[in-house]
């Protein structure tokens, strides 16, 4: 899960600190946010943010979600994505898992809009999550999303670069997230941003997340603000990852393809594009259905070798934080929980660390 640099972050770096911008804005922050809008088509504006989380938050604010309203999330995810639901003082609706994709269930959701409806509530927003660098599926998400009038933020801090029949990961929804996490595709270090086609909607989170100043002289506010920024110096290092992501996504697709060449067929169950589909495989990801050792005796014996795997992710209807919100679904992300686990997946991931994995699991085998 390490990152990789190319060769022109520290050459955008060293002409940030070579021009004094070293504050939250300047050239670099400007350049990275188009190099992100251009990427996914026309008529794209981004804002580049602290994180991905405080894209979420603002996008939920954008959207004029507020204290006891509710917003429908994929349970089957990081904490990062309905954190900011709680923020807010509004409750998480959390939807379960297509066993296809892994991501949220279209079925599950419509259930659930059904059901809230029916209880005199009204969701305020869905976030989707395209999870590993695996597209949701968003073409039948987002006709449910239409049937009722809820708009969506799509959560692709996991999927830069993924698309679905075509149409890139960020481009369904109202509103799109990435994050640029140090353990991401492509990094800055620590980094997110906000992306749609509304112009004023992304021209109100850059106002939002520089504590919402007023233009006056002095320093005032009529509304609160964040410090949700990213800066020039980060920004630099953005500019220069975003020129090699298509080149990150070639190689973990590489590593993807090399761990299905060694593993399937030995009870390794990799998740895999359906038609149509493209993840960036930033995570490879596999469940242990039928081996001889269940995920976290994997895990361990890597950890001996000092090789890093992980769980899938905990789904959020099980944490302890979000006990009692309201969930759909048939438990398909528990089982996934369960039985799942993420492999070692560094787009430089050599000839060397890759024997050292084979040698392991072939031990276990």
């Amino acid at each position: 899960m390490c990152p990789s640099y190319g060769g022109k972050e520290q050459e955008y770096v060293n002409e940030a600190f070579e021009t004094n911008w070293i504050s939250p804005v300047g050239p670099n922050l400007q350049a990275f946010e188009e190099s992100i809008s251009s990427y996914h088509g026309e008529g794209y504006h981004t804002a580049a943010l602290s994180s991905g989380t405080a894209a979420i938050h603002l996008a939920l604010i954008l959207l004029g979600v507020e204290r006891g309203d509710e917003v429908i999330c994929s349970s089957f995810t990081f904490a990062g994505t309905c954190n900011p639901i709680m923020y807010l003082g509004a409750t998480p609706v959390f939807i379960d898992s297509e066993k296809e994709t892994w991501n949220m269930d279209p079925d599950a959701l419509e259930e659930a809009i059904k059901d809230r409806l029916a209880k005199g509530k009204k969701v305020k927003a869905i976030i989707p999550v395209h999870l590993y660098g695996m597209p949701a599926n968003m073409p039948e998400i987002m006709k449910v999303a239409r049937e009722y009038e809820i708009p969506v933020i799509e959560d692709a801090a996991e999927a830069l670069g993924a698309s679905l029949n075509g149409q890139k990961t960020g481009t369904f929804g109202d509103l799109a997230v990435f994050s640029f996490n140090g353990n991401k595709i492509i990094t800055t270090s620590g980094g997110g941003a906000l992306m749609s086609k509304d112009k004023e909607q992304i021209e109100k989170s850059k106002f939002l997340a520089t504590q919402a100043r007023d233009q006056a002289p002095h320093y005032q506010h009529s509304t609160i603000g964040y410090n949700y920024r990213l800066s020039n110096i980060s920004a630099g290092i953005g500019r220069g990852q975003m020129e090699v992501l298509d080149e990150r996504i070639k190689q973990r697709r590489a590593v993807n393809s090399w761990y299905k060449d060694m593993f399937s067929g030995n009870g390794f169950d990799f998740l895999t594009e359906p038609e149509g589909y493209f993840s960036n495989y930033w995570l490879t990801t596999a469940l242990l259905e039928d081996t001889p050792f269940d995920r976290e005796e994997l895990r361990l014996e890597l950890e001996k070798e000092n090789i890093e795997a992980r769980p899938l992710w905990k789904p959020m209807h099980l944490q302890p934080v979000f006990e009692g919100a309201p969930y759909y679904g048939d438990k398909t992300s528990e089982y996934l929980f369960e039985k799942g686990v993420c492999l070692p997946s560094c787009s430089s991931l050599d000839e060397k660390e890759k024997e050292r994995i084979h040698q392991t699991i072939v031990r276990l085998l």
